[in-house]
């Protein structure tokens, strides 16, 4: 059986499903798309990641949450889904933040709809907003579980001060902050020594580089090319082996919207890269 890590409470598979490349503009089929996540839940995953702003634009905003629901209909209770507010989409598709209160409790509502739940499992501060106190913002969060719309909180694209700050306010049990081979920044920076530290889940965004890069990032160094060639897998599989690796609280959220990706995807979980592989692709991170 794998071995799950940790969500607050609850146990979860390794790697989890980001549903973000399923919305934008250039979006697959649907039928695709619920394949995929069917694909994953097949698997053994039991987490997926969404927003309301993964969108093609403003007219479609919560596109994503809908699309989830639809997927995840008959198996939610098998199924953490981690939804996020305070980014916004602009009519020419561009990205825009709101902090503000007003914006973050409107945005609930509007996912607790799109989602068919009447209590979010993981809502997450998608993006801090300058011009909105963070302590500000965090707190609307608080208000709105224990309320009990909220069952857990988590924050992204969050800095060790910003998730300090967040800890003071609120139980975070996860951090989603941007971490590839490509961008090793947060163990730099200490992002995710903080959260092994003290439980909380570091959660992985484009794990793999990016949705414009992830078919081939992983394979652009020669340490994760000689490992993958040496286990018979996929670069992908060597880049989350190696995240896996990092420590006990982080958890990949690989983006998929072809069932075949996410089933590659998931098998990283039972690669064993050898102390020596482990080190040679660790030091691409370092000279990144």
């Amino acid at each position: 059986m794998t071995p799950t890590r940790k969500l607050a409470d609850a146990d979860v598979f390794p790697i989890g499903l980001g549903g973000m490349p399923m919305s934008l503009s250039g979006r697959p089929p649907e039928e695709r798309s619920i394949r995929a996540i069917h694909a994953a839940l097949d698997a053994g995953v039991n987490l997926i990641d969404t927003a309301d702003a993964y969108s093609k634009d403003d007219t479609d905003v919560g596109h994503n949450e809908r699309l989830i629901a639809k997927a995840i209909a008959g198996r939610r209770d098998d199924v953490i889904v981690a939804t996020k507010g305070g980014h916004t989409r602009t009519r020419d598709g561009a990205w825009e933040v709101d902090g503000s209160p007003e914006h973050i409790r409107r945005a609930c509502e509007a996912s607790l709809k799109a989602l068919d739940t009447d209590r979010i499992d993981l809502y997450q501060y998608h993006r801090p907003d300058p011009t909105v106190p963070y302590a500000e913002t965090i707190g609307a969060f608080k208000e709105l579980q224990d309320e009990g719309k909220v069952r857990w909180i988590g924050i992204s694209n969050a800095n060790v001060d910003q998730i300090e700050e967040a800890r003071s306010i609120v139980d975070v049990v996860s951090v989603q902050n941007q971490l590839s081979l490509e961008y090793p920044y947060p163990l730099e920076k200490g992002e995710v020594e903080l959260c092994e530290r003290h439980g909380i889940a570091f959660l992985p965004w484009s794990p793999l580089g990016g949705i414009p890069k992830a078919a081939d990032a992983a394979g652009t160094h020669d340490a994760v090319n000689a490992a993958a060639r040496a286990h018979g897998v996929s670069p992908q599989q060597v880049a989350l082996a190696w995240l896996l690796s990092i420590s006990p609280v982080v958890i990949p959220i690989p983006g998929a919207s072809r069932p075949e990706s996410i089933m590659d995807s998931v098998k990283a979980v039972d690669l064993e890269l050898s102390h020596e592989e482990l080190q040679a692709i660790g030091g691409i991170a370092q000279t990144a």
